[in-house]
């Protein structure tokens, strides 16, 4: 009994203690986008790699089979790998900040027309 008091002790302390967490500024938020980008972009070159080993496997397979006058099936047709480069980040534009606001100005009074006689 003295444990689940305990555990629940500590679970309403923790939360508690971060519900008084601040708000995430811009700077906080930004850091936070590159990283997810930077992880992304890690994932890619991971899945690159992989590809680019598969293909030597299969590769190796293929030719070490051949030498030996192995029956093997015909392989299967996969896309290229695709290289994703050097990572370089752009960090987005607010859309309040892209868009600068336009002053609003009365509009302007029709031209005068004159009255002509007939």
């Amino acid at each position: 009994m003295k444990k689940i008091l305990i555990s629940l002790l500590v679970l309403s302390a923790a939360s508690l203690a971060a519900a008084k967490l601040p708000a995430l500024n811009d700077e906080a938020k930004a850091k936070a986008a590159e990283a997810a980008a930077k992880t992304a972009w890690s994932g890619k070159v991971d899945n690159y790699l992989l590809c680019k080993s598969q293909d030597k496997v299969a590769a190796s397979y293929y030719k070490t089979a051949k030498a030996t006058k192995k029956e093997t099936k015909p392989a299967v047709a996969t896309p290229p790998c695709v290289d994703p480069g050097a990572f370089v980040y752009v960090p987005a534009v607010p859309v309040t900040a892209a868009v600068a606001p336009v002053p609003a100005t009365a509009a302007p009074a029709p031209p005068a027309v004159a009255a002509k006689k007939i």
